[in-house]
């Protein structure tokens, strides 16, 4: 299986690669567009320059390898996505072959975790417009609704949450998905430097989140603007059980 996992920045995304991969059946592959993204944008992220020279700059050659086989002889892949890096040009019919799963996050704790990396954080840097066109896009080719989970209820109760994931991917649950080793992977993007300190201090997903942040300003306007996409799609998440 292909397993196409859709979220914006600082969404649980990464840990999340990391528990499929930890099954041993599954391979990664971290931000597949990113490097096309940057070199079509100019946009100044932090490591810009290692991320366009490490990745593919053509859409068309990243699209095709992602309807490849699982690499390494590996049962599925987890291709890890995010909504932003879908901008103009980006091809997208390669969808059809993969599924299509949609990660969320309350837009609050997004931004404030994002903004802390990167100051000029706007809506169309957080992704979640585009998540919502491209679960649009799905639903509408497949005639339901794609498949949607929180990353809150992953942390509220991950091997519950997970076991639905793996339920609704029609896949076996494997119960190394709720450990892994501390620090960097070999399948890690040359950012990770950058953006998975945390992540790399960790052998599994964090306990519960507390209150929202409280923001300011045009990170709070931003925020607001991306709630009503956020809904949307909680309205389609799993439960567990």
């Amino acid at each position: 299986m292909r397993i196409a996992m859709w979220s914006g920045p600082r969404n649980l995304s990464t840990a999340l690669m990391y528990a499929f991969a930890a099954r041993g059946d599954c391979a990664a592959w971290d931000e597949p567009f990113y490097a096309a993204y940057l070199a079509r944008t100019g946009l100044a992220h932090p490591m810009a320059e290692e991320i366009r020279a490490a990745g593919l700059f053509d859409p068309a050659e990243v699209a095709a390898a992602l309807r490849a086989d699982p690499p390494e002889g590996r049962a599925h892949v987890y291709q890890k996505h995010m909504c932003q890096h879908m901008i103009a040009g980006m091809p997208r019919d390669w969808m059809a072959d993969v599924t299509n799963v949609f990660l969320i996050r309350h837009p609050a704790r997004v931004l404030a975790s994002f903004a802390s990396k990167y100051e000029a954080a706007g809506l169309e840097d957080i992704g979640f417009l585009q998540q919502a066109e491209l679960f649009d896009e799905v639903a509408e080719r497949e005639g339901k609704a794609p498949i949607v989970i929180d990353s809150n209820d992953i942390r509220d109760a991950p091997e519950a949450m997970l076991r639905a994931l793996c339920a609704a991917l029609k896949i076996e649950f494997h119960q190394e998905m709720l450990r892994w080793p501390a620090g960097p992977k070999p399948y890690d993007g040359v950012w990770a430097p950058v953006w998975y300190k945390a992540v790399h201090g960790s052998t599994g997903f964090a306990g519960r989140e507390g209150p929202l942040p409280e923001l300011s300003g045009a990170y709070a306007a931003t925020a607001e603007a991306a709630l009503p996409a956020y809904e949307k799609l909680k309205a389609h998440r799993l439960r567990a059980g």
